[in-house]
């Protein structure tokens, strides 16, 4: 995908493991103080923000060309966030995550060679209901 520089915050290498954690405490921080059901575009602004604050770097609404073979199509996704160019947050305020929502992550990854990507999803009245990890080949 991209070449970033790996952070090295606080002397801990953050891979994509690393900020998973990162991640999910975030997520989990933000559901409990601002509630579920509020539109993705508030959850976004602020995680970006809390990831900036933690020393990575974010890029906001990316889009990310789909390709057959050498053919790109007219389509994209737009990733929610990419921090560090590691990993992938596709942010969601519905009633649940269906296969059809992991499936376009994981060919979001694919198509970026990422390794690392999370579904966070706001409406979901516990956050630890609402979070999925999809992995594209990545070792535990």
């Amino acid at each position: 995908m991209r070449n970033i520089q790996v952070k090295n915050i606080g002397g801990i290498y953050m891979n994509e493991n690393k900020i998973g954690s990162l991640v999910v405490d975030s997520a989990v921080y933000l559901h409990q103080n601002l509630g579920p059901g509020l539109v993705e575009s508030i959850y976004e602004g602020v995680l970006m923000k809390l990831f900036a604050r933690e020393g990575l770097s974010v890029e906001r609404q990316v889009p990310i060309p789909m390709e057959l073979g050498r053919e790109p199509s007219d389509g994209r996704f737009l990733a929610d966030l990419i921090i560090d160019g590691k990993v992938i947050i596709d942010l969601k305020s519905v009633a649940e995550i269906t296969e059809a929502h992991k499936k376009q992550l994981l060919k979001c990854l694919e198509q970026t060679e990422t390794k690392l990507g999370y579904i966070l999803n706001f409406g979901s009245p516990l956050m630890e209901n609402g979070i999925v990890r999809v992995a594209n080949g990545l070792s535990e």
